[in-house]
């Protein structure tokens, strides 16, 4: 086996096993990465309600375990 093709596998094989070594998600790691999407709003008087739409959606996740982001809606995360 030549050293590039070595290395080719060696990548593959992290590739595949890193999704399996990845931690459940959380719900409340989705709100923290909702609330940094309305911290970067140009428009400052938006902020507020864009982060009272993100405790509204944490609510819901807690509530299914599924987070709706208004345009996807995925399930399976950990209530916490």
């Amino acid at each position: 086996m030549s050293r590039k093709s070595a290395y080719a596998a060696a990548i593959a094989l992290c590739l595949l096993a890193a999704p399996a070594l990845a931690g459940p998600m959380k719900c409340s790691g989705e709100q923290k990465t909702c609330v940094t999407v309305c911290q970067k709003t140009i428009n400052p008087a938006l902020q507020g309600q864009c982060v009272a739409d993100c405790r509204t959606r944490l609510n819901y996740c807690r509530q299914t375990g599924c987070w709706d982001n208004g345009t996807n809606r995925y399930c399976g995360l950990l209530r916490q």
